[in-house]
């Protein structure tokens, strides 16, 4: 089906011919010579220059200049047939600690240490790039949070966000509470049976504004399921230790992270090491997609681009005409000329005339 997107654009229509009629004549910035008899040459100017209009055929080539930017401008578009779009799922934020402590090495990946970031942005990566049918989100929270991506369809580009993330980019300390208060503002207009927040951290909340029990008890309230995810290998497992020569596994509140996942009826993971984060991953997606209610959408063709053609080929046309008046061109397209090569055209016009005149 064809129709224009933006069809007010053709209220625009007579806006040359209210621009001549409304606006000064342009002063040509010749001096003027006062006259006695001024009235007498305005009147003669005024019947000359009437006499001078250029002939329709003469305007039409404009006119339809102006009628060509203006199809063009009103974004023609040919609308398919409509399409189901999926829209069963969730949607499904992830908030990701990048607090000073996450970029402790003390993880293992296919037999290499790596820091706790970087393992969370390799699976929980993929994780969210595999969501298909999901609109999935992401924040980021240190010393306070910030939403990095907001639901969307566009996995891709919400795993290279997680992918760029930094440690420190959000403070040094680690905002829980922030993070699920945030959470809950962008979850709270969606569906309630939809609403799903993941919270990787490797701590116990010292910072923010929000205590992460109180969080937890609203977002229990707007039926927020959150999914806690405690990561960092235990203290008696490794021998790396941080700055300060303690080890920052120690300051993980388990107790704190199964709370909030009791209150919102969600579960609460612990991940050791890259093979049991891998199994929260798998355990994740074995959730059951919420069906919602589906959509449909037309696919467009824009068109705008044929008009626009039609103008520039045209503007070129009288560019040719009139740079270079005796051009081949002119002279296929003159009146004089077609009349020439077609003598019964002649004819015909001499008896439309008498007509006329009878």
């Amino acid at each position: 089906m064809f129709e224009f997107a933006w069809p007010w654009i053709f209220i625009l229509l007579p806006l040359p011919w209210l621009m001549r009629v409304l606006l000064p004549v342009a002063d040509s910035g010749e001096p003027a010579l006062k006259v006695s008899f001024l009235s007498d040459l305005e009147g003669l100017a005024r019947r000359r220059a009437r006499a001078n209009l250029p002939a329709w055929r003469q305007q039409a080539p404009f006119i339809l200049l102006w009628l060509l930017l203006l199809v063009a401008a009103a974004r023609p578009q040919w609308l398919g047939e409509p399409l189901p779009i999926a829209a069963s799922g969730r949607d499904l934020l992830v908030a990701v600690d990048v607090s000073g402590s996450m970029d402790f090495p003390d993880m293992q990946w296919q037999g290499e240490d790596v820091s706790r970031l970087e393992l969370v942005q390799l699976l929980l990566g993929d994780f969210l790039e595999q969501r298909d049918g999901d609109r999935v989100g992401l924040i980021l929270f240190g010393s306070q949070a910030y939403l990095q991506a907001p639901l969307t369809f566009d996995r891709r580009t919400v795993r290279v966000w997680l992918d760029e993330a930094r440690i420190g980019i959000a403070g040094k300390n680690t905002a829980i509470g922030d993070a699920i208060g945030l959470a809950l503002k962008r979850l709270r207009q969606r569906p309630a049976q939809s609403r799903v927040l993941i919270l990787v951290t490797d701590g116990a909340n010292n910072g923010g504004e929000i205590n992460p029990l109180t969080a937890a008890r609203l977002a229990a309230e707007e039926g927020v399921k959150i999914y806690p995810i405690g990561i960092g290998a235990d203290p008696e497992q490794t021998g790396t230790l941080g700055l300060l020569g303690l080890n920052p596994s120690l300051d993980l509140d388990e107790p704190a992270l199964q709370a909030i996942a009791q209150a919102t009826g969600g579960r609460y993971f612990r991940a050791r090491d890259g093979a049991e984060l891998e199994a929260i991953k798998q355990t994740l997606d074995e959730l059951e997609p919420v069906i919602q209610q589906p959509t449909q959408a037309r696919p467009a063709q824009a068109l705008y681009s044929w008009p626009l053609a039609a103008a520039l080929l045209l503007s070129m046309l009288l560019a040719i005409r009139e740079r270079w008046p005796h051009n081949p061109l002119q002279r296929l397209f003159s009146s004089s000329h077609f009349l020439q090569q077609h003598p019964d055209w002649r004819q015909r016009l001499k008896r439309l005339r008498l007509r006329r005149r009878r």
